[in-house]
């Protein structure tokens, strides 16, 4: 067995900071994920980059923000050729994997490219197709060639969409355990095959099929497959177990669907909030019933009241067959006799609204629901704990480097966690910035940037790009109720700190001169 620790890197979607036991759910049971929080260090202040998938999910590989790494929307691809932590623990030795989701190109969010009428900035200079490698249509038929390296990756297996929907390498393992392709390949509609749904919207419905082939059955399947052959083969191995849930639509199959009534769902404190002083947008979002959605990822409102608790009841069967099979993983690694070499983290890239300020879903939406996550980082060799000091996907990778002792790469923006993993009172990190933006080409009717800035002094600052800005005390006000714009001395302390942050955040790395050997 190597001496040199393995990593289990477990991800989910969408996935709210309060949306786990360890942080305090008592509806929502998390058994698993509540016994890895009791033996790791849980970061309960813990916040995105961005609060979209591709943009955070590219930050949480390279340590740096969105701004630097250049994938600021679902709409691009993260470059070929990007320095990742994974690359680096693989270029040391280490065996690495993804298995799941990756949106780290834009195949299964092509609603969202809006193409710029005018001649690019710079030019292409990748070989053609470099960004298509999570188009669905490849994996119709076959299984289609795969590059020997995946921003760090040397073995990928794909699950490409959300919901019900079964493609990538998840369909043609689905197919080879006899599901049946029009149960699979389902529209994001009210077509969409269903047992049951709700009668308030088609997005929450049980399929057709059963758990056995459903995303979340497939990370677990194929991530313990790689520990085992890694296990056995007694090289150091780091895998991405990366669940495509609980993003909607809420489709949680068989025995999981059903789990938790409605009515005993709580509805959030600040669903009534009437949003004043913040841009119109948030306010149309608010009347606008999920119904009545142009697209199936739209934000949109939570005045349906019975909507909002169908959905998280449905939302947290979803969780709960996620931990489940979470188990099974860990009981592989246990079963190896890996888990004592093991450093096992969890997170999510990013949050939902549910309700929260009158708002469902998630996408441009500068609230606590949608910037914070759960996290947790078990390192063996390091007491179990609980921190409240800051935290962010930002820091990942330097942590997660440091943690293999391998060296940082030119370029990573974001502190280490490792001390708070000595001492849960270590501040390494003193304030959280949150990049949000829009291409000009989709952001018609709204401030196309949105800027907010979390301090260890729980101010939580935001500023759009249009001057309105709202300013919370979370300490206070956890619900983010009471707008603290007009403390005349308390903005102009937060705005210094944006700016700070701002400054801080510069990118200085791109094509930087190297010394070579």
């Amino acid at each position: 067995m190597s001496t040199r620790p393995n990593v289990l890197f477990i991800i989910t979607d969408q996935h709210r900071a309060d949306h786990v036991g360890f942080m305090g759910n008592q509806t929502v049971r998390t058994p698993h994920l509540d016994a890895l929080a009791a033996r790791g260090m849980v970061f309960e202040n813990a916040w995105v980059a961005n609060p979209v998938c591709m943009p955070n999910r590219s930050t949480l590989m390279t340590g740096r923000m969105p701004s630097a790494h250049g994938v600021i929307f679902n709409d691009r691809s993260l470059e070929w050729g990007t320095n990742t932590w994974v690359a680096t623990l693989r270029a040391a030795g280490w065996k690495t994997g993804l298995f799941g989701k990756s949106h780290l190109q834009h195949g299964m969010s092509r609603n969202s490219v809006h193409p710029v009428d005018a001649q690019p900035v710079i030019s292409d200079p990748h070989p053609a197709g470099w960004d298509n490698l999570e188009d669905f249509e490849l994996y119709l038929e076959e299984t289609p060639p795969w590059p020997d390296d995946f921003y760090g990756f040397g073995r990928t297996e794909l699950a490409i969409d959300h919901g019900a929907r079964v493609t990538g390498h998840h369909l043609r393992w689905a197919l080879d355990k006899g599901a049946a392709l029009d149960e699979m390949v389902v529209p994001y509609s009210p077509e969409a095959p269903a047992l049951e749904r709700s009668d308030r919207w088609w997005q929450i419905y049980q399929p057709t099929y059963g758990p056995e082939f459903h995303s979340s059955s497939f990370v677990a399947d194929r991530t313990i497959d790689f520990i085992d052959q890694q296990s056995a083969a007694g090289e150091p191995w780091a895998a991405w177990a990366s669940f495509p849930d609980p993003h909607h639509p809420f489709t949680p199959p068989g025995e999981w669907w059903g789990r938790h009534d409605p009515a005993d769902m709580e509805l959030p404190a600040s669903i009534d909030d009437p949003l004043d002083g913040v841009p119109d947008y948030l306010r149309y979002a608010q009347q606008l019933h999920p119904s009545d959605q142009r697209m199936w990822v739209q934000p949109c409102g939570a005045s349906d009241r019975q909507l909002v608790r169908e959905a998280m009841a449905a939302n947290y069967a979803t969780i709960e067959m996620i931990d489940d099979r979470v188990g099974q993983i860990l009981a592989a690694v246990e079963a190896q006799g890996q888990r004592e070499n093991t450093i096992v983290v969890f997170t999510s890239d990013h949050g939902d609204m549910m309700g929260e300020h009158g708002l469902m879903l998630k996408g441009f939406m500068p609230f606590a629901g949608t910037y914070r996550v759960p996290m947790v980082i078990d390192d063996p060799r390091k007491p179990a704990g609980r921190s409240t000091s800051l935290a962010g996907s930002l820091n990942i990778a330097a942590t997660m480097l440091e943690l293999a002792d391998q060296p940082a790469y030119h370029g990573i923006q974001g502190a280490s966690l490792a001390p708070i993993l000595d001492d849960a009172a270590a501040t390494p990190v003193t304030e959280v910035l949150v990049e949000d933006d829009l291409p000009y080409s989709i952001a018609r009717r709204q401030p196309p940037k949105c800027r907010t800035v979390i301090t260890n002094d729980e101010l939580k600052y935001t500023r759009w790009s249009n001057g309105t800005d709202m300013l919370f005390d979370l300490a206070a006000d956890p619900d983010e109720l009471d707008n603290q714009i007009g403390d005349i001395a308390r903005r102009a302390g937060a705005v210094e700190r944006l700016t700070d942050a701002l400054i801080d955040a510069d990118d200085q790395a791109r094509f930087a001169p190297l010394i070579t050997a």
